[in-house]
């Protein structure tokens, strides 16, 4: 079954589940923290995609998929399309299950799993046959999201001295792609499902609408951000991305912002017909990639 039959849906009411992945992992095999029971729900999950042997472009990325943070409904539309066209082009792909809202969970545990998502991959680096330094983060709305809070949180360097060795790695992306992202939740520009979502049980005050908002956190440490979205998107309006695109570049940041005046929102690769602007996104983010010198020129 290709990326492709799966993204457009003809196979829904099969599910289409992927049975295409090399191998699937438990993200936290001793149990994630803050996990409210041992349910599915409660263990996240990586599901790794392999170029194959002597294909590989020295690149991975993990792919976050959208679903307001309530669910990962994306995952088929989103995220297992994306892995496989990754794949295609010589990348690593990792697939990130992360947990939700609608099981209980808040930002402090989407966070958690981003992080860990990128520390596990980095540390596997030599046996996947990419470099450490280039692990990257595509994320589709929430998604995109959690791929903004992760490269905002982390520094450059690992807890040289935490007693836990993955901590000991760097959580940071070394570039991230936000696909229709959620950014804000400044109430002007918030897609308010996500934001009920990332406070959870929280007040929303000032103070920790700010820290959750990525056109606060950005700093020039940030990693290079490429953004995509649609003029015409009806969910997530594309201010949350040029918010993020401008705060960034005014902090000394690498920010791309590419705006569309065809697609919408939840198109993941965007390869449907009736999108010709939008479907260009992929082959630009190849193109931005190889500037950055991420992959060969």
């Amino acid at each position: 079954m290709s990326w492709w039959t799966c993204a457009i849906g003809l196979v829904a009411a099969l599910g289409c589940t992927p049975r295409d992945f090399a191998r699937r992992e438990l993200l936290w095999p001793g149990g994630a923290p803050g996990a409210r029971g041992t349910a599915k729900a409660d263990q996240p999950e990586l599901f790794y995609y392999l170029p194959p042997a002597g294909q590989g472009n020295g690149a991975a990325a993990i792919v976050a998929p959208g679903g307001s943070y309530a669910h990962t409904g994306g995952l088929r539309p989103e995220a297992f399309p994306t892995a496989r066209w990754l794949v295609e082009q010589g990348f690593v792909a990792v697939v990130l299950r992360y947990r939700v809202s609608g099981d209980g969970y808040a930002h402090r545990d989407f966070l958690a799993d981003g992080r860990r998502a990128v520390q596990r991959v980095r540390s596997q680096a030599a046996e996947l046959g990419v470099d450490p330094q280039k692990v990257g983060f595509i994320g589709y709305s929430a998604g995109g999201h959690l791929a903004g809070f992760v490269a905002t949180a982390c520094g450059k360097e690992g807890e040289a001295a935490a007693a836990d060795p993955l901590e000991q790695v760097s959580c940071r992306p070394d570039f991230i792609v936000m696909v229709y992202p959620v950014v804000t939740l400044d109430d002007r520009w918030a897609h308010q499902r996500s934001k009920r979502s990332l406070l959870g049980t929280e007040a929303a005050t000032p103070q920790l609408e700010k820290q959750l908002s990525l056109e606060q956190r950005v700093t020039e440490s940030a990693p290079p951000a490429m953004l995509v979205h649609s003029r015409k998107d009806a969910k997530v309006v594309f201010h949350n991305s040029e918010l993020y695109d401008e705060a960034a570049r005014a902090r000394g940041a690498s920010s791309r912002l590419q705006l569309y005046d065809d697609g919408r929102h939840g198109v993941g690769l965007a390869q449907r017909p009736g999108m010709p602007q939008m479907a260009s996104w992929p082959a630009t983010m190849l193109a931005w990639l190889r500037e950055l010198g991420v992959l060969a020129k």
